[in-house]
């Protein structure tokens, strides 16, 4: 597998990580052992983990599995909260959290850990500062951030004292937002973009295209509201154009998903994931996937987002 250097840092990514938000919930421990070794034979070496999946489970699971390979890049994410507030960067909840990932995690530090969410309620210099502690103790690598909009993300990383490396952000075929703002600041601050969801939360392999599987995501009730949003007329005109340059290439809709994230501008590693190892055996099947340059532009235009004021400048 093809490694990549996550944005201007030295720090060297598997292109595909494995992420693992199911892992304690949907997919049992022996599941996810099947998972970590397919994907460790496919020659992965970065796992995507956060403190909330699973409410730490997911990351003690990690910890359990890493332990024997060393080699092993590890992710993870503080800042999401299971309360009212959502949202907490501040000081004392980002390193007792810190603290309770590196016990699940069984590591003395994190190779890259991420602000999971902007935190309106406290101010962006205690959480910087915060992560400062974190980085010259020795106890994190490298600093990124998630689902952050590109005036935070800009502000974060003029305003810290150490690079910001990674930007985990939602990006497919269904989901361009991050086209408007987020991919030229990265661009220009050098962060790389780690892109969760390329599959549009699992639209995009074709499944929802005569309806909801039972034993689908979207039949879930914790999961319902995630994919729905993306089960709608636009979307389904993606899908077809997807299936269709997949069947016209000989490959699945889900070779062709990853194969368009991976060739994105500042995509440094697309994160997959799935509830059973089979369903991963499947995406793996897709990672060597490459686009023929109609197939790409095609796809840009069936997917294309609306741009205007400010994107392209003013004239009057």
């Amino acid at each position: 597998m093809e490694l990549r250097s996550l944005g201007n840092s030295g720090l060297l990514v598997s292109q595909f990580a494995l992420g693992t938000m199911t892992w304690g919930r949907d997919t049992d421990i022996h599941e996810a052992r099947d998972q970590f070794n397919l994907y460790y034979e496919a020659g992965g070496r970065f796992l995507d983990t956060a403190d909330v999946y699973s409410d730490g489970v997911a990351e003690e699971i990690v910890g359990e599995f890493i332990r024997e390979h060393p080699d092993v890049v590890v992710s993870t994410k503080a800042g999401n909260v299971r309360s009212h507030r959502r949202r907490d960067t501040s000081r004392v909840h980002l390193l007792a959290a810190l603290d309770g990932s590196l016990k699940r995690l069984r590591r003395s530090y994190i190779d890259v850990w991420h602000m999971h969410a902007w935190d309106p309620y406290t101010p962006l210099e205690e959480t910087l500062s915060a992560a400062k502690y974190a980085v010259d103790s020795g106890r994190v690598r490298y600093l990124g951030i998630s689902n952050y909009s590109g005036w935070q993300l800009t502000t974060a990383a003029l305003g810290c004292e150490f690079p910001i490396v990674s930007a985990q952000m939602e990006y497919s075929l269904l989901q361009r937002g991050i086209e408007r703002e987020v991919i030229p600041a990265s661009a220009d601050l050098g962060v790389g973009v780690m892109a969760w969801s390329p599959l549009g939360r699992g639209v995009l392999t074709g499944k929802y295209r005569n309806g909801t599987p039972a034993d689908s995501r979207a039949a879930t009730a914790h999961f319902a509201t995630f994919v729905t949003p993306y089960l709608n007329d636009r979307s389904r005109s993606i899908v077809d154009a997807v299936c269709t340059a997949a069947q016209g290439l000989g490959i699945s809709p889900i070779d062709v998903a990853l194969a368009w994230v991976n060739a994105r501008p500042q995509v440094a590693s697309t994160i997959v994931g799935a509830r059973t190892a089979a369903q991963l055996r499947g995406v793996i099947q897709g990672f060597d996937a490459v686009l023929p340059i109609e197939i790409h532009t095609a796809l840009d235009e069936v997917s294309e987002i609306e741009r205007g004021y400010p994107d392209f400048g003013w004239n009057q």
